[in-house]
């Protein structure tokens, strides 16, 4: 969508907006999480063919991905993001395994596994938008994108605890009456409440200047590092609400807690979030 050539927007994005088929995000590795542009991928040019070999490791979607968008690297002259180039690859091109599907804490109906590349063959005509030494930079869009994506997830999820622990404290009696009548209780409610609010202004607002064509690249990572720390007090304070019930799977705060955890650690942890954010502080103040 972002900078794949007409052809290649023509082919297989109706494809994935009909769900005939699944894409997969390949660019962790091993070795390469929050380092991304030290990946190890190699995809070395034969002729109108480049020879993918390597690992990629927590692929969302990767048992049933249909396509795989790939990011290897091309010049390997080139340790930093500029040797890195994005590919189009067919699940069907041979080389292609997948891995076992990982036993996670939480978010398990979202299948992830390692998508393993030997001597697989894919046609140059699939690098995305037809140019070498881009995959990183596209990378970077898709991310920063998906970080507003990851905000709004952190801020619905954070609204359906909230409202879950608000029912149960109401609900609740304790010394003979509700708990949400207990002023510590009340207290939990309100940070949460006020905490939401302001994820959510921010995510509205990031949105709205993407959606204007503007620069946020310090709004988008702002948004992502505020909403899923959020996110993860809203959902200590919902179990700490519902009390014993809360560690007890048949009430769903529990999945909660867990399913929310990722969310401080995919698409850049917290702490890269913080680094984004004040190198491009620093670049901004330079200019």
């Amino acid at each position: 969508m972002l900078d794949g050539l007409d052809w290649q927007k023509k082919k297989y994005l109706p494809k994935l907006a009909s769900g005939e088929i699944l894409a997969a995000f390949a660019l962790t590795e091993p070795e390469a999480g929050s380092d991304a542009a030290s990946l190890r991928t190699a995809a070395t040019r034969d002729g109108e063919f480049y020879i993918v070999n390597g690992t990629k490791r927590f692929i969302t979607n990767a048992p049933h991905a249909g396509i795989f968008t790939l990011m290897a690297r091309t010049n390997p002259d080139n340790k930093g993001a500029g040797g890195v180039t994005a590919f189009i690859v067919e699940r069907e091109t041979p080389g292609i395994s997948i891995g076992k599907r990982d036993k996670k804490m939480g978010q398990r109906g979202a299948h992830t596994a390692d998508v393993i590349f030997e001597n697989c063959r894919v046609p140059a005509s699939q690098v995305i938008g037809g140019k070498e030494g881009r995959g990183f930079k596209t990378a970077m869009k898709v991310l920063e994108k998906g970080r507003i994506h990851i905000a709004a997830l952190a801020v619905g999820a954070a609204e359906r605890m909230l409202r879950d622990a608000l029912n149960y404290a109401v609900e609740r009696k304790q010394f003979g009456r509700p708990i949400s009548e207990f002023q510590l209780v009340q207290a939990m409610l309100a940070d949460s409440q006020a905490e939401i609010y302001a994820a959510k202004s921010m995510v509205i607002d990031a949105a709205r200047k993407r959606d204007d064509g503007k620069d946020v690249s310090i709004e988008a990572p702002s948004c992502k590092l505020f909403a899923t720390e959020m996110c993860g007090r809203v959902a200590d304070r919902a179990v700490q609400i519902f009390g014993g019930a809360g560690y007890i799977g048949d009430y769903g705060i529990e999945r909660f807690y867990r399913d929310v955890r990722l969310f401080r650690l995919y698409e850049g942890t917290s702490q890269i979030q913080q680094l984004v954010i004040a190198r491009n502080m620093i670049k901004q103040a330079g200019r």
